[in-house]
């Protein structure tokens, strides 16, 4: 996603919070299962963070001490530690406008951070191209690695393409961004296919051949269904929460979280204010209207109309959105899909801002102390961490192996009319 804001904060256990610091004894019991079980993040953009504002430098991300400009960073090394952090999807991100060829050149560019940022840090970061390999890296107290490929155009509409981004370490892709693709409708654009085209199906399937994960954040529901429903392997959703709490497109609908179980899939819950709120998703539309409003009367004035965006936001705060949003998301997904199917995607350093005492990748722990306020039990955290993340990824690495003599597919995205 895009950009963000910078650290610190934690939590009191005895309120929903952001304030306080954590009882020592609901610590002792986080570490506990977090030592056990690896969290996996589903979904963290510093790559493109690195490329937009620190021209692909991957140096001083040793400590969140460093002052970062002009773009202050969410996560670092000493941070991903503090939040107990055991393994991380780097995400691969372009903007989904960008097709065909230079799109597989910027997605290289991306990898290339990834590969030079585990090279750079090898006592903390080790990279991970399977379950066992997470397991592994965990328990030698190091952060695995993994890349996840954001945006189904990345490929250039190349069967090829996604076999080589395999190759490189991609094990998941979402299968659009905000931008409907060639062969598939994406959840905040025009749809064109009503779900998947002919071609996005043998995607999905060529997706199971190889064992990348088909991630279904950003794609319409439509999409959400066919996929489910196409898909040999389980499914995730790298970074989305509940519709029925918050009417977003980007967010999962009750009747697709109920196809998890059968098929195995993972929502991995995300940060992002808008997706979490109906009331910070309101206020962002009026200030979105009184932007445009502004940019009619004040034409050739982009100062002015900054000004005027600054005087309306200082005149209406906005409403507040913290840990207890987070969790009711995991709470609702849970409900509905099973405690089976929940994980965490942050989409930390993908996004302009987070819930208050989230600000870096050092507060996963506030989100635990949340749930175990709310009663959760050590088993329900460990799956949320990232049990089911685990079993989803050995389900994507089994279909691979039961696949193992099918030829690679060589399907051709059709010429556009």
């Amino acid at each position: 996603m895009r950009t963000l804001i910078l650290t610190a904060a934690a939590l009191a256990l005895a309120s929903p919070a952001t304030a306080q610091s954590i009882d020592p004894k609901v610590q002792a019991r986080i570490d506990r299962i977090l030592k056990a079980t690896p969290l996996i993040d589903g979904h963290n953009d510093l790559p493109e963070q690195l490329v937009e504002h620190y021209g692909s430098r991957i140096d001083r991300l040793e400590s969140g001490t460093a002052t970062w400009t002009p773009q202050p960073l969410m996560t670092d090394i000493a941070r991903l530690r503090a939040g107990r952090v055991g393994a991380q999807f780097w995400s691969v991100y372009i903007s989904g406008t960008v097709t065909g060829d230079e799109a597989i050149r910027q997605t290289i560019n991306q990898i290339d951070i990834v590969d030079r940022l585990i090279a750079a840090y090898p006592r903390d970061l080790e990279r991970a191209l399977t379950a066992d390999d997470i397991v592994r890296i965990h328990k030698a107290g190091r952060v695995a690695s993994l890349i996840g490929i954001e945006g189904g155009r990345q490929i250039g509409g190349s069967l090829p393409a996604l076999r080589q981004f395999y190759r490189l370490g991609a094990r998941y892709m979402t299968l659009t961004h905000n931008q409907t693709t060639e062969w598939a409708d994406s959840a905040t654009d025009e749809p064109k296919y009503n779900g998947l085209s002919p071609f996005g199906l043998k995607v999905v399937a060529e997706m199971n051949r190889l064992g990348v994960l088909v991630d279904l954040s950003h794609v319409s529901p439509e999409v959400m269904r066919q996929a489910i429903a196409a898909s040999r392997a389980p499914v995730i959703f790298s970074h989305s929460s509940a519709r029925a709490l918050n009417d977003h497109p980007r967010n999962v609908p009750d009747d697709v979280l109920r196809l998890l179980p059968a098929n195995g899939g993972v929502v991995m819950v995300n940060w992002v204010p808008i997706f979490l709120s109906p009331a910070r998703l309101a206020y962002d539309s009026l200030k979105a209207a009184e932007e445009a409003r502004l940019k009619t009367i004040i034409r050739n004035d982009t100062k002015a109309v900054a000004a005027g965006v600054k005087a309306w936001a200082a005149a209406h705060p906005e409403p507040p959105v913290t840990v207890t949003d987070v969790a009711d998301h995991i709470d609702h997904v849970a409900k509905v899909a099973g405690h089976d199917h929940v994980g965490m995607g942050a989409d930390l350093d993908g996004i302009p801002a987070t819930p208050t005492g989230l600000e870096g990748v050092e507060t996963y722990p506030i989100v635990f102390a949340e749930l175990i306020r709310r009663g959760w039990s050590d088993a329900n955290l460990a799956k949320l961490a990232g049990g089911n993340v685990l079993r989803a990824l050995r389900g994507a690495e089994a279909t691979a192996a039961s696949l193992k003599g099918q030829p690679p597919a060589m399907d051709k995205l059709p010429p556009t009319p």
